[in-house]
């Protein structure tokens, strides 16, 4: 049996698994994608891009295409729980502080589409159904329309979802919180009169007596997305196919008669499990998105923690096949990730609480005590950066010679590093030999950036031209703040801060972009 080998392997063409394949092709890393579905989801599932992922697109110039096609929506601010009292993004200094009303087989398609025109590959119908690991690589065996198939690359990234067939093959314990119940999720054509609650920051939930609940939301061209559950349905088998007759009984439950089903064009089940990886790496496999973790699907979190994930862990992978780097930089990616999802547990756990459709218990003097709460700027804040994404700090090496341990995941930054270290780049307004840019402009290629802010000499930094984009530019006036008020900053592929200035920049450049080179 012929064996096709690659740098990477991707399994799983889901959010996660495109992102990765996009950044490794844009890095010139030989890569190859296997999927086991016949082509892309039609359903809608996750319906939302935060901020931060929105930044994040813009770093590679995606945002525009997906924003053509985002639903037409009031841009209003975030939820927690759904409760009356919006999120206000913009006191994180962000272009885009609002969710994008993004279904997420739209931004598949977007994607997708990039990484064609970087000459990536999806093999579908290719499910993964062995694996081996040595000190080289990794071969998956894969059942094919021709037949089985043995694939092989130094690295394979398992984006598979929440039922990983690689997880169970690797053997990874996913400890957590058991499911307690069930809901479900369709993408349908109503008629009647429907309240979509586009004046509403998370579409329209509405609750029954009897323990029905439903949100929903717009999806453009008459099409509607509804996240619901009721005491039939969470008492539903797993892999019970969700009926038109299920969905009306729902809705009559929650906006009376007069809303019908038209046509129920996709649906499926969903649970409020909670369950994480111990660890992200296992050997020369990686996990990523909905592989790594599930939670319920609150707030927008899920396709967002996935897609991040890859974004972190691509341009790591290139700079250890591409650059040089130690394997110990890919060791970071569990490091910095990690924390990130178990704090989304934690807030997802929290939001079904509250969301809940029990009226005993104090629960509804809860949520107005909660509403209340995050009308206070300090609270509304605090819960914005979590919800947004916009919040996060990576444990980054010192301004000295010493970098932090690797097994730290303390987020604030020590005495002395600049307030930027470890936070994401703001898109600032730069003039750059005369002409205005955005910070974002200097990203497209997915190399790390060296904005040398000052006229200063910086030619420790030039054994890494080659790796990185070097510019010397001058923030506008209207953008104030740290950022003016060093010297130069050096900024990761993924767009976070690891060097503000003064000692320092050799390890930086050592530790996140391999050994200086002649």
């Amino acid at each position: 049996m012929n064996t096709e080998t690659v740098e990477v392997l991707v399994v799983g063409a889901g959010g996660a698994g495109l992102t990765l394949a996009t950044e490794l092709a844009l890095a010139g890393v030989s890569a190859l994608v296997l999927d086991q579905r016949p082509g892309r989801d039609p359903q809608s599932r996750a319906g939302a891009i935060q901020p931060r992922t929105a930044e994040v697109l813009q770093l590679r110039g995606l945002l525009e295409e997906a924003l053509q096609r985002s639903v037409g929506r009031p841009t209003t601010g975030g939820h927690f729980a759904g409760l009356p009292a919006p999120l206000d993004y913009s006191a994180w200094d962000t272009r885009h502080p609002y969710p994008v009303s993004l279904p997420q087989d739209r931004l598949e398609a977007v994607l997708e589409e990039r990484l064609a025109q970087l000459g990536g590959r999806i093999l579908r119908l290719h499910r993964v159904v062995g694996l081996h690991q040595d000190g080289d690589g990794a071969t998956v065996t894969a059942d094919t329309p021709q037949g089985p198939r043995t694939f092989r690359g130094r690295y394979l990234a398992a984006c598979d979802g929440a039922h990983s067939g690689l997880r169970k093959l690797v053997g990874a314990a996913f400890p957590g919180q058991a499911a307690t119940l069930r809901s479900a999720s369709a993408d349908l054509v109503l008629s009647g009169p429907v309240d979509d609650g586009a004046d509403h920051i998370s579409g329209q939930i509405r609750t029954s007596p009897a323990g029905h609940f439903t949100l929903l939301t717009p999806l453009g061209g008459g099409l509607h997305k509804l996240l619901f559950s009721g005491p039939e349905t969470a008492l539903a088998e797993r892999d019970a196919p969700v009926t038109a007759d299920e969905v009306r009984a729902v809705l009559k439950a929650t906006h009376g008669p007069r809303v019908d089903v038209v046509e129920l064009r996709h649906a499926s089940r969903f649970s409020n499990a909670s369950r994480q990886l111990e660890r992200y790496r296992h050997g020369r496999v990686f996990f990523a998105g909905d592989s790594a973790h599930i939670h319920l699907p609150a707030g927008g979190q899920g396709l967002n923690l996935g897609v991040q994930d890859a974004f972190n862990l691509g341009w790591k992978l290139a700079a250890v096949l591409r650059d040089g780097a130690g394997e110990q930089l890919l060791d970071t990616y569990h490091t910095e990730r990690h924390p990130v999802a178990a704090r989304v547990i934690t807030l997802t756990r929290a939001q079904g609480a509250i969301m809940g459709p029990q009226r005993d218990g104090g629960l509804a003097e809860l949520r107005e005590v909660l509403t209340d709460l995050i009308r206070l700027p300090e609270a509304n804040r605090h819960l914005a950066g979590m919800m947004s994404g916009l919040d996060l700090r990576y444990p980054m090496p010192q301004h000295g010679d010493h970098p932090l341990p690797q097994d730290s995941d303390h987020p604030l930054p020590q005495d002395g590093d600049h307030p930027l270290l470890g936070l994401r780049m703001p898109d600032l307004d730069l003039t750059v030999d005369g002409h205005p840019v955005r910070f974002s402009d200097l990203t497209r290629t997915g190399k790390g950036v060296l904005l040398e802010l000052r006229a200063t000499d910086l030619t420790t930094a030039d054994p890494w031209n080659r790796r990185i984009t070097r510019v010397r530019a001058t923030v506008e006036a209207n953008d104030t703040g740290p950022t003016t008020d060093t010297e130069a900053l050096l900024v990761r592929p993924d767009g976070y801060v690891c060097w503000a200035g003064g000692p320092g920049l050799t390890t930086a450049l050592n530790h996140w972009f391999g050994p200086a080179t002649t």
